[in-house]
Order: C-alpha cells, then structure tokens, then sequence
C-alpha cells in the first residue's frame, strides 16, 4: 500500500467507521492519526489495518488474541477521558496498540500480558513507536493488578462474563474502568466510576461481543 493510499485509508476509517459510531471528541480523532495503527498489526494483515475487523495477533491466533476493532478502541478512549497525570492499568496488552493510544493521553500505563509471545510483540511495537510511558509484564491480571494500585483508569481489552471486585478495589476515588462484561450472545461495554470508598455507579456504553479474558472468572450457576 502506497504512502498516499495508507492515508486515505486512515481517513477513511475515522470518517466512515468512527465518526458514525459518536466518537466526537476531537482529541481522540486527532490520536487516530498519530498513533499508527499499521505499525502494531502483524505484517500480514498490514493491508487490513483499517478495516472494520478484528486482526487475529499471529498465526494460529486462540480466541481473544485479536486486536479490537477501531471504533471499540475509539469509544473506549472518548468515554475514559484520561487526563495527564493519570495512571492506567491495562488488562491484556497484545499488539501494545490500545496501550499506545492511552499512553498519548495518561502519565503512566502498567500493561499486563499473559502470553509470553504476545507480551514480546506487543513491547516491540512500543518501543518501534517511540513510547516512553508504558511498561509491559508478564502475568495474569484477570483479577487485577495489585502490585502498581491504586489506579485512576483500568481498561479490560478482554470481556468478563462477571467483574471481579478487585478491579474496583484497585480504583482511586473518581477513577473509571472500562470493560465489556457478559456472556454470549448479550455484552455490553460498560463505564464504571468509583464515587467514594464504598460507592461505585455504573453505565451500559455499546452492546458488543469480545472474547473473553484467559481465566476470567464465571458466575454461579445452580443446577436443579
């Protein structure tokens, strides 16, 4: 793809994908180009950086190991509303991608990865991009991530059919999370927002379907 047809295609992934789907907020329009989201998917879907799809992160890929769609990461990103001086947690780094576009507007994001091989290609593509305030670890965050809390901003790149309370624990006061909870067929992305040290509200943002997370906890089923 030529230099001038990769950029028309970017054009046409905010306009034609984004825009649509109520990503208003100029800030995180204005990211999409700078952040470049051809540089952190696998080569050889290079050509389909922009489509409406998610990328599977290697060959053989397991469920979940996609990048989001563009407009998922788009909302996400206009609902979070990172400022500054912000720290995030990051549940799932793989391709470093969404973490690339917290890290433009946070002070800090504590990426964590459960694959080994994800966690190396995602590094990668950070630090090709110049990405000074993000770090990558190895490990299982499904439940959080105590070790770096509290946070003011937690973003699930994988669904949950329930949310742990831990990662609301792990919240400072005004801090939010963003994850897509549920089972198939019915998810939905959610904001949630700690009000106080025993207060949390909670609103239903998209209906979408995501993989779940490696280990994410089920709810209670009763057999009769």
């Amino acid at each position: 793809m030529t230099a001038m047809n990769l950029e028309q295609a970017r054009f046409n992934m905010v306009e034609q994908q984004i825009r649509p789907w109520n990503v208003v907020d100029q800030d995180v329009l204005d990211l999409l180009y700078t952040v470049r989201r051809e540089e952190f998917v696998p080569p050889t879907w290079r050509a389909l950086a922009f489509a409406d799809i998610e990328i599977p992160l290697r060959d053989n890929a397991e469920p979940g190991e996609s990048m989001m769609a563009p407009k998922i990461e788009a909302r996400i990103l206009q609902a979070l509303a990172i400022r500054k001086a912000e720290r995030v947690l990051e549940v799932g780094t793989g391709s470093g991608h969404m973490c690339a576009l917290l890290a433009a507007h946070a002070q800090h994001v504590h990426s964590v990865e459960i694959s080994p091989e994800l966690k190396t290609f995602g590094e990668a593509n950070l630090a090709r991009a110049g990405i000074t305030n993000a770090s990558v670890e190895l490990g299982d965050a499904s439940h959080g991530c105590a070790r770096h809390a509290p946070y003011d901003i937690i973003v699930l790149t994988g669904s949950t059919p329930v949310l742990p309370k831990e990662f609301l624990d792990q919240l400072k006061t005004g801090g939010r999370l963003f994850a897509v909870v549920g089972d198939l067929p019915i998810m939905e992305g959610r904001l949630f927002t700690r009000v106080s040290d025993s207060d949390y509200k909670s609103i239903g943002l998209f209906e979408t379907c995501l993989a779940p997370l490696k280990n994410a906890p089920q709810p209670t089923r009763f057999e009769f």
